[in-house]
């Protein structure tokens, strides 16, 4: 078992966020014993780095270890924090090249080599930040953001998030605020229960400014990908607290979970991080316990909830400001780059849509050096960037 503080390290040092003190505490720990390189390795591959469409062999690891020793070890003579940035970037690159292409194991262009550099007119792309727009109960909005505050009798926002007093109010009178996060943006928001919602880029969660006492404590994620953190029933005298999305209806005594409910995505996935909870559309209910999460086709009215086993961190990677994908086709990184950076990419050909990647990086990078990362592997030729739109040939 990988201790929490080195493995907070290796995964700082894949997307390039570890300082020089940390790289040392981190080459110290693979110094002590050849298993920790071992180990070393072993979580690389098995969670941030590339996999070949066939298994990675030992001489590969070999080959890998030694291109990251060297860069790793500390010049005793002269201390450079960049060159402990540089070896960052190397491992880097390595997390986000591609490994494999699903069941077309004869199609994988080798012979591919990038000579031209990308063409760029008028990049206005930014990286995403705190932003959303809050609109009121009566219908008048605010948009948040950094340097711009909102205070009422009930609330207070600013670019850190939206807090409201708890307050209980009768059931004939309950009032809703919809908290809408653009493209390019996140936010976070503590309900008036204590209750703390994270919501993605492209999203929308409808609440009321105060709950009911007595009755069951209601929100809707009207689209978009949300973290939840509730507060206990055991706090507001047994008030459940429910979660209503297209297609289903979630269950909570108190617990964390994480809901994905695009609009343009086919299913809506729930993940439960901890606690319980019991999810429910017009034909099933199932119930979920930590690292279960159900999927539900959204086009099905008469759709299974299916359950699956998931890797919880990597799924909800995006609220501590890091993608991560796994096995994913470059169409599906396509949208999530596109919430998060607000840009459209259009690809040259459906073939460049399927290839698969694994890989993880940091939100706070310009999307330029994930393009370049990925134009590096050689699957696809080059991109061209035009104003807010990507071509990716």
């Amino acid at each position: 078992m990988i201790k929490s503080n080195i493995e907070k390290l290796i995964i700082k040092y894949c997307i390039n966020q570890i300082n020089s003190d940390e790289l040392d505490i981190l080459n110290s720990w693979l110094n002590e014993k050849e298993s920790n390189k071992i180990i070393f390795k072993h979580y690389i591959v098995t969670n941030y780095s590339i996999e070949h469409y066939k298994s990675v062999n030992a001489s590969n690891l070999k080959i890998t270890w030694s291109t990251i020793e060297s860069k790793i070890k500390p010049n005793k003579r002269k201390r450079s924090y960049w060159k402990y940035a540089a070896a960052a970037s190397v491992m880097l690159f390595i997390s986000l090249s591609i490994l494999f292409i699903k069941n077309r194991e004869q199609d994988i262009p080798s012979n591919i080599i990038t000579t031209t550099p990308p063409t760029l007119i008028n990049n206005d792309i930014e990286i995403g930040s705190k932003k959303a727009t809050l609109t009121l109960e009566d219908g008048s909005n605010i948009f948040l953001e950094k340097g711009k505050d909102f205070v009422s009798n009930n609330l207070k926002a600013d670019d850190k998030g939206i807090v409201y007093k708890g307050a209980k109010v009768s059931k004939n009178k309950i009032q809703y605020n919809y908290l809408t996060i653009p493209r390019g943006g996140e936010f976070s928001i503590k309900l008036p229960d204590g209750s703390q919602v994270w919501l993605n880029s492209e999203s929308q969660l409808k609440y009321p400014v105060a709950f009911a006492k007595g009755e069951p404590r209601k929100v809707e994620l009207v689209y978009g990908e949300a973290y939840f953190k509730v507060s206990p029933s055991t706090n507001h005298d047994g008030s459940k607290f429910i979660v209503n999305t297209q297609m289903q209806e979630i269950e909570v005594l108190g617990t964390e979970f994480n809901i994905n409910a695009y609009k343009d995505e086919p299913y809506i996935y729930t993940t439960l991080v901890e606690g319980s909870i019991a999810i429910n559309n017009s034909l099933n209910m199932a119930i979920l316990k930590p690292g279960d999460q159900s999927e539900i086709n959204i086009a099905d009215q008469n759709s299974t909830i299916n359950i699956t086993q998931v890797n919880v961190k990597k799924i909800i990677s995006w609220k501590k400001g890091i993608f991560t994908f796994s096995n994913l086709p470059l169409k599906e990184i396509a949208k999530v780059l596109s919430r998060w950076y607000d840009v459209d990419i259009i690809f040259a050909n459906k073939e460049l849509e399927d290839i698969r990647f694994n890989g993880v990086s940091s939100k706070k990078q310009n999307i330029e050096e994930i393009l370049i990362n990925i134009r590096n592997t050689n699957f696809i030729n080059n991109y061209k960037i035009d104003g807010k739109t990507i071509f990716i040939r």
